[in-house]
């Protein structure tokens, strides 16, 4: 039988090196979340009641609008704000699945909307996404541009039948289950593509369960479309312009907030590291009188303060003009991924026979990391592009 979890700790910061944002996330997921964390991700459980429960806070930025506008019903953050709030619900949570969750609806389906929507479109979708009325996801397949052929078709809806008509099947959606509406990028026959708003209500649209084996607490879904109806006005940006348009915004956002969640992770690694090291005795010492494991430590928070750095700056960059180019936020992304592997090996270690104690976020850490590496296109999408950008290919 497993010991009961102790309350995570959280060690005062600088104020100026974590944003309110950060902190009230932080206390509200652990107060709120946390308990339930381990028990959900044994279960494969997706807990509606707790996400609204979190979402909805009284006090604070919410979770479900943080980068919509004031005047349509969200917080109006910066990106910077928006990526602290996400880093602190993870670390409160220590779930990275229930964070992606978060930064689908909050980030990734809402941002293209806001950039590329039509009047229209923002006024209808986006208020109600701020509530948490309307969750929007996508299938984490669709956040690679070029990298990766669109598996859905578009086709011209004929004669009498204006719009579009949409087929094919995507893998990996996450929030799918839970969805009001999808952000999907088909493909045309002459190898254009387009990006489309669809609602969950679109004749033919039907969803399969999917259960991936990492990041359990996440509420996942295969998004099947069956020759779907969808009018014009689900155009989301120009016809045939997603490629210039939505997809390389789309990659730049999963590649910079998603790693959000694992800067939080690595954060409670580290403060679990140095506790459970002190409780450790090797040859009658604590084990922190190691040079080894206080090299172990150090190459440990060394490597967290690395991450926050490249993620931070390359949120900013939202802030600061648009986005940042996709070099920067494949730069990024790539180091997190082999961070956070790194972090839970390190900290594994260090813990020794206690990883299997408590609420084994080191072993849930561990398995779900290796799925964040492979998602956003892995080292085989990344390392072309930020060795493009070095050599001066013309791409990024």
């Amino acid at each position: 039988m497993l010991l009961s979890p102790t309350p995570p700790v959280h060690a005062p910061k600088d104020p100026a090196a974590d944003p309110p944002t950060a902190g009230r996330a932080r206390e509200l997921a652990g107060r709120v979340a946390w308990p339930s964390t381990a028990e959900r991700d044994a279960g494969r459980r997706w807990d509606e009641d707790l996400f609204t429960e979190l979402t909805r806070a009284p006090r604070g930025p919410g979770l479900t609008g943080p980068l919509i506008p004031v005047e349509l019903g969200g917080d109006g953050l910066s990106a910077s704000e928006a990526f602290a709030l996400l880093e602190g619900c993870a670390e409160g949570s220590r779930d990275p699945g229930l964070t992606l969750a978060v930064v689908t609806h909050a980030v990734l389906a809402v941002v293209p909307l806001r950039a590329f929507g039509t009047p229209e479109q923002r006024e209808r979708y986006l208020p109600r996404m701020a509530s948490g009325e309307w969750p929007g996801a996508l299938s984490l397949t669709q956040t690679q541009g070029a990298a990766r052929t669109p598996a859905v078709r578009a086709r011209p809806g004929g004669p009498g039948r204006p719009g579009w008509v949409l087929s094919g099947e995507l893998g990996l959606v996450a929030g799918g289950p839970r969805a009001h509406h999808f952000l999907v990028v088909a493909a045309h026959e002459d190898g254009g593509r387009t990006a489309f708003v669809v609602d969950r209500s679109t004749p033919g649209l039907r969803l399969r369960e999917e259960r991936p084996a990492a990041m359990r607490t996440c509420a996942w879904s295969r998004l099947v479309m069956d020759d779907c109806p969808v009018p014009k006005d689900a155009v989301l940006g120009t016809p045939g312009g997603a490629p210039g348009e939505v997809e390389p915004l789309l990659a730049a956002l999963d590649w910079v907030f998603c790693g959000a969640p694992w800067l939080g992770v690595m954060r409670a690694l580290v403060r679990d590291a140095i506790r459970t090291a002190g409780e450790r005795d090797v040859f009658g010492s604590p084990l922190t009188h190691s040079q080894t494991s206080r090299f172990a430590l150090a190459d440990l928070a060394t490597r967290c303060e690395l991450a926050e750095g490249l993620l931070r700056r390359a949120a900013a960059r939202f802030d600061a003009g648009g986005r940042p180019s996709l070099p920067e936020a494949a730069a990024a992304r790539l180091f997190v991924t082999s961070a956070a592997r790194d972090a839970a090996v390190t900290a594994a270690r260090l813990a020794g026979p206690l990883t299997a104690r408590g609420d084994r976020l080191i072993e849930r850490t561990h398995r779900d990391a290796l799925f964040f590496s492979a998602t956003g296109g892995g080292p085989e999408v990344l390392q072309p592009v930020v060795a493009a950008h070095l050599l001066a290919l013309g791409q990024g």
